[in-house]
């Protein structure tokens, strides 16, 4: 299964979490290429078959400029920008540039717009990609499970180097400039069981957000179809009473369920 954005501006779309939100995706519009490939995706598993090219920085400026025009001229001004799409938006090698693009050209034609990133983390330790993260609005990062199992199984992460200590070390360097993105599921995968709401799971993740101190945390569950079919949506209540826990941790945070 694979769902892609035809895209390089699409939407806007009504954002469970951000509000109406025009979508930036600097990925190509053929393939799913990220750094995580996750059971969850709805965009599906990762394509690995043939060379891709990323759209170019000039491309993506005209296009959004282009875009925001008219939706000002029709009074449709977004809440928010969002960089999202066909895989991990950080892996664009002009990310940092585009990203100083967007800032300028929301700044002349909606500046009540946010600026929000949709970032899987693994790329963070990047000096170009942490200064751009740092510049945007919102700087929403994955963090799905604070057990190391767990963030493999549900993320499957690419990189060998990723693991649950070194995202919460990366993820500190933010200093509380950022916002927590949690995905709670279900269900098993390659035999094994997956469930990161139980108890163990809440009280590990929650010692870790008290160490990277995010400014707020979003949780969420399944929403569309996934690539993985043996994955179970956790219901609006049970994902309140994560929430409150986190809120009598001293956090704020908010459900989409």
């Amino acid at each position: 299964m694979q769902n892609l954005f035809d895209q390089v501006i699409f939407g806007p779309i009504h954002s469970r979490r951000l509000g109406l939100s025009l979508g930036v995706n600097l990925l190509p519009i053929d393939a799913k290429i990220c750094s995580f490939n996750c059971i969850y995706c709805e965009c599906g598993f990762n394509t690995t078959t043939k060379e891709f090219n990323f759209p170019m920085r000039s491309e993506v400026k005209a296009i959004l400029t282009r875009k925001l025009s008219l939706m000002v001229e029709d009074s449709e001004i977004p809440n928010v920008i969002t960089f999202s799409g066909n895989g991990e938006p950080t892996l664009h090698p002009d990310f940092e540039g585009i990203v100083n693009d967007t800032i300028a050209i929301r700044n002349e034609l909606c500046p009540s717009a946010k600026v929000s990133v949709l970032s899987n983390s693994t790329r963070i330790h990047k000096p170009r990609v942490f200064s751009a993260l740092k510049k945007v609005d919102n700087n929403i990062l994955k963090f799905d499970s604070a057990i190391d199992r767990t963030m493999k199984l549900i993320d499957q992460p690419v990189g060998k180097h990723i693991n649950v200590e070194w995202l919460t070390n990366e993820l500190q360097k933010f200093e509380g400039n950022l916002i927590i993105q949690t995905m709670f599921l279900r269900g098993t995968y390659l035999g094994e069981k997956i469930d990161n709401t139980t108890d163990v799971e809440v009280e590990a993740w929650i010692e870790a957000l008290q160490k990277i101190k995010p400014k707020q945390v979003m949780i969420y569950s399944l929403d569309r179809d996934t690539p993985v079919q043996q994955l179970q949506k956790v219901t609006v209540s049970e994902l309140n009473a994560i929430a409150e826990r986190v809120k009598s941790a001293g956090f704020e945070v908010s459900v989409a369920g």
